[in-house]
């Protein structure tokens, strides 16, 4: 513990020194992080586009399926993130409504008819939906957030865009570079800490959780009697992880991109097939990747579709650069974001104990498909004052989807503990108390007790600190 301080305080320290020196390297800084050579708009057309395309396609998929009813209807209780218990579901017909907006904002941001409104409509109503429940955390709806806020800040709609047509004034054919440096940014953030977080004994020496999951995959044609032998799933492991931790590099490289494209379409479409529960983050990832790619390489695609007009076209002012205003304001804005995106995969340096059974600084990091982790949750309300006891069905306040991911999770744990104390107090119990019985496997070893079960969890307070009543982890050999 006391190293990861002084690793997090050294952190700390070099950003107060690089803040120290501003007053002499302001313009230096702001050159460097808002680089205002023009560069083409391409990319960003591009990019918009196929967001906006896979934006809508996901929640048609989503409203198909009826998750918006068995996701954010159905459930009795919602485990809300801490600091936003404050939002709730809209009911069914609310829900259905917001998916709908959701749905035309998609649908507006990839033609480019009000981009502005949309864009923001789109991440206020996508970021509400995420933080509705934490058991439906996933690592590329917290990528779509980001992008989507970005994306608020970008001049995306300045060409081949409905409101380019409708005004065409509003034409610009270059932007600045950084526009379509930060969204690189985003995306090489996402890679290099997948591959970062892959750097560890399980993952690397043991080839844990592969060596578990593919064998449930043997089913697959001509490759389907390989997952059972040990070196497929060290090749998949150390294969991931080098991918992750490089491909950003690779793309970035003109000489390299082609091929590093080709790695990009291998890696995620094995993903897609081999763990179709992952959703759409596989194809998020091959669209995004595309802003990697040149000017003319977007030039050449967007030639392709319909009316498109080249940006060798100086017309309706096309050809001055898209400049934004308060320039110092925007270095600062986005000196924080990046700072944020750098610092926040490693708050788990703050906290003891094993990471992947505590999990305390495991989401918003980047952290996928990492471990195979499963548990059993039995819950006992008692009542002091009548010596009652309450035998707790899960079933009867959870669904499926959130009994599992609570589980393994403590600070679900705690937060469902909580609930039930509320509940029960309404049902009569004067000063209930709540106490745990969880079990839990990590990684195919045995499952083990996780939790204090002699803690009454409804007198535990919900925060960031660690959680003493967690039991320490000690590996199975």
């Amino acid at each position: 513990m006391l190293h990861r301080l002084r690793l997090f305080r050294l952190l700390l320290q070099t950003m107060t020194e690089i803040r120290s020196t501003a007053p002499a390297a302001t313009t230096f800084f702001t050159r460097w992080l808002l680089p205002s050579a023009p560069v083409s708009i391409t990319p960003l057309i591009t990019f918009r586009i196929v967001f906006g395309l896979l934006m809508l396609a996901s929640i048609i998929r989503f409203w198909w399926r009826g998750w918006i009813t068995s996701v954010y209807v159905t459930p009795k209780f919602h485990f809300t993130y801490w600091g936003f218990e404050w939002i709730h579901p809209a009911g069914a017909m609310g829900m259905h409504l917001v998916f709908g907006v959701m749905a035309l904002a998609a649908l507006l941001i990839t033609i480019g008819l009000a981009y502005r409104a949309a864009i923001v409509v789109f991440f206020l109503a996508f970021t509400y939906v995420e933080l509705l429940d934490v058991a439906t955390y996933l690592n590329h709806y917290y990528f779509i957030s980001l992008v989507s806020f970005l994306l608020i800040w970008l001049p995306a709609n300045r060409h081949y865009s409905v409101d380019t047509l409708l005004r065409p004034e509003l034409t610009r054919l270059t932007v600045p570079a950084w526009t379509i440096g930060i969204l690189r940014f985003q995306m090489a953030i996402v890679y290099i800490f997948a591959g970062i977080a892959k750097l560890n004994y399980d993952w690397l020496i043991d080839a844990l959780p592969m060596r578990i999951w593919l064998p449930a995959k043997s089913h697959l044609p001509i490759v389907g009697s390989l997952m059972y032998e040990p070196w497929v799933a060290y090749l998949f492991s150390w294969f991931g992880a080098v991918y992750d931790l490089f491909i950003a590099f690779f793309l970035q490289n003109r000489t390299t991109r082609p091929f590093a494209y080709v790695f990009v379409i291998i890696f995620h479409t094995a993903t897609a097939i081999f763990f179709p529960a992952i959703g759409v983050f596989p194809y998020v990832m091959m669209v995004s990747s595309l802003i990697f790619f040149s000017a003319n390489f977007h030039e050449k695609l967007l030639s392709r579709l319909p009316f498109y007009k080249s940006t060798t076209l100086n017309t309706y002012g096309g050809g001055t650069p898209y400049r934004y205003r308060y320039t110092s304001l925007f270095a600062a804005c986005i000196g924080i974001y990046v700072a944020i995106q750098v610092l926040l995969p490693f708050r788990f340096l703050l906290y003891p104990g094993h990471l992947f059974w505590h999990e305390e600084g495991f989401r918003f990091s980047w952290r996928v498909m990492l471990m195979e982790k499963s548990g059993s949750a039995y819950f006992t309300v008692k009542d002091p004052a009548t010596k009652r006891r309450i035998e707790v069905s899960n079933t009867e306040f959870l669904t499926v989807l959130q009994e599992k991911m609570m589980s393994t999770q403590p600070d679900m744990i705690l937060k469902y503990a909580h609930f039930l104390a509320t509940h029960y107090k309404k049902q009569g119990l004067s000063q209930p108390e709540v106490y745990g019985e969880v079990y839990v496997a990590l990684n195919g070893e045995h499952s083990r007790l996780f939790i204090d079960s002699t803690v009454n969890l409804a007198a535990q307070p919900l925060s960031w600190k660690h959680y003493t009543w967690v039991l320490p982890y000690d590996k199975q050999h």
